[in-house]
C-alpha cells in the first residue's frame, strides 16, 4: 500500500499540469506503461524503483517535446521570373506600349509574354497570376503571319479574350504565348486599356 502511495505522489509532482491546448494525455499513458513494466520486473530496492520511476516520468515527456515536427513555409515565387537566354539562342520580341514606344527585348525559348513584360517593367497587369482566368495580359500581334505561327488558343483563353478591351482578330493573352524560334522578331502591341474581369467574378454571380 505504501508503495502505491509513493506512485501517486510521484505522478502528482512529475506529470505537468494541463493548460489550454497542452497534451498531458500522452505522457501519462507512457508513464503507466513504464511503471507497469517496472512493477512486473519485481524491483526489490525502493530507491532503485524511485529512480527508474523518475526516468519513466521525465523521459517520455521530454521525448515528446523532442519529436515535435517543425513547420516551415516556402515563399511563393514572384511572377515575372524569366530565364536569361544563352549566347546564340536569343529570341527577339518587341513590345509597343501605350505611348507608341518600342521596347526590344531578347528572351529565351519557353518564356511567356506576361513574364517577359513584367520582368522588364512594362505595363501588363496579369491580375490572375498567369492562370488564364482574366484578360489583363491582353496583347495584339502586329503581324498576322506571325499570329498564324502561334499555337491555337484554348477554349479558356478564348473565353477570357471575349472580356478584353479592344479585341482584334490577332489578340492573344500574353500568359499563353510561349516564345520559340519561329516567333523570333515578334511584335506585340499593348492595348490602351484593360478590363480587370476575372472568371471568378462570373462564378459569384451564378451562385
Amino acid at each position: 500500500m505504501i508503495l502505491w502511495r509513493e506512485v501517486g505522489q510521484q505522478l502528482r509532482h512529475a506529470v505537468p499540469k494541463t493548460v489550454a491546448g497542452d497534451m498531458c494525455l500522452a505522457p501519462s499513458r507512457r508513464y503507466l506503461s513504464h511503471s507497469t513494466t517496472s512493477w512486473k520486473t519485481g524491483v526489490a530496492n525502493s530507491n532503485q524503483w524511485n529512480s527508474s520511476t523518475r526516468r519513466s516520468l521525465q523521459s517520455p515527456w521530454q521525448g515528446w517535446k523532442r519529436t515535435q515536427r517543425c513547420f516551415s513555409a516556402t515563399a511563393q515565387a514572384a511572377h515575372g521570373h524569366i530565364t536569361p537566354p544563352k549566347p546564340g539562342e536569343e529570341i527577339n520580341v518587341t513590345f509597343i506600349d501605350k505611348d507608341e514606344t518600342k521596347i526590344n527585348i531578347q528572351v529565351a525559348e519557353g518564356d511567356n509574354l506576361l513574364d517577359i513584360a513584367q520582368a522588364n517593367d512594362l505595363e501588363m497587369e496579369g491580375a490572375c497570376g498567369g492562370s488564364c482566368a482574366c484578360s489583363t495580359c491582353h496583347v495584339i500581334v502586329e503581324d498576322p503571319d506571325m499570329f498564324d505561327k502561334m499555337e491555337e488558343p484554348s477554349d479558356d483563353e478564348n473565353d477570357m479574350l471575349d472580356l478584353a478591351f479592344g479585341l482584334t482578330e490577332t489578340s492573344r493573352l500574353g500568359c499563353q504565348v510561349l516564345m520559340n524560334k519561329e516567333l523570333d522578331g515578334l511584335v506585340v502591341r499593348l492595348p490602351s486599356m484593360t478590363r480587370n474581369l476575372q472568371a471568378s467574378d462570373f462564378e459569384d454571380k451564378k451562385k
